[in-house]
């Protein structure tokens, strides 16, 4: 009876698809391509490492230092990055729908194509920040420092003291 239950038990593990033909390994050290879905990556140093095509999905960096990071084209939506430092980093690329990016630091972020629709960016520094063929649909803005940001069409600069709004 027992080894007829561990074979049924084996047989069913093997047909349970698990998503993107792997699980997610928060331990994994930070590399291109890493997938850190539903990962806790709070308070994190990861300043300037490169993240590129990484799967961050779901995951949270709240409070994390990623300055100056690569992380062109990661895939991170629902994302959190509350009180994070992502000065300097580039997103450009980046799929960042719903992404949390309250308080954060982004200035002179490279958000270039990046896809932030119904992200959330309140009281974001964007000072700076490089928003050239960003798709914003739906982006709360509120209260987010946008001083110097290049706007989506890639030639509006924003003016000093733009808050919620390019200027």
């Amino acid at each position: 009876m027992r080894r007829a239950l561990v074979i049924v038990l084996v047989l069913v593990l093997a047909v349970i698809p698990f998503p993107d033909g792997a699980q997610a390994d928060c331990t994994d050290p930070a590399e291109p391509g890493v997938h850190w879905v539903h990962c806790l990556k709070n308070g994190l140093q990861l300043s300037t490492a490169n993240l590129e095509d990484a799967r961050l999905s779901n995951s949270s960096f709240s409070r994390a230092d990623l300055s100056g990071a690569n992380m062109r084209n990661i895939d991170g939506r629902r994302a959190k990055f509350v009180s994070a430092n992502l000065a300097g980093v580039n997103l450009a690329g980046a799929i960042l729908r719903e992404a949390d990016f309250t308080s954060s630091n982004l200035s002179k972020a490279d958000l270039t194509g990046a896809d932030l629709r119904d992200a959330a960016m309140f009281g974001a520094d964007l000072r700076e920040a490089n928003l050239t063929g960003a798709r914003l649909d739906g982006a709360d803005f509120l209260n987010a420092n946008l001083s110097g940001a290049i706007w989506t069409n890639g030639t509006t600069v924003c003016a000093a003291g733009s808050l919620g709004q390019c200027k």
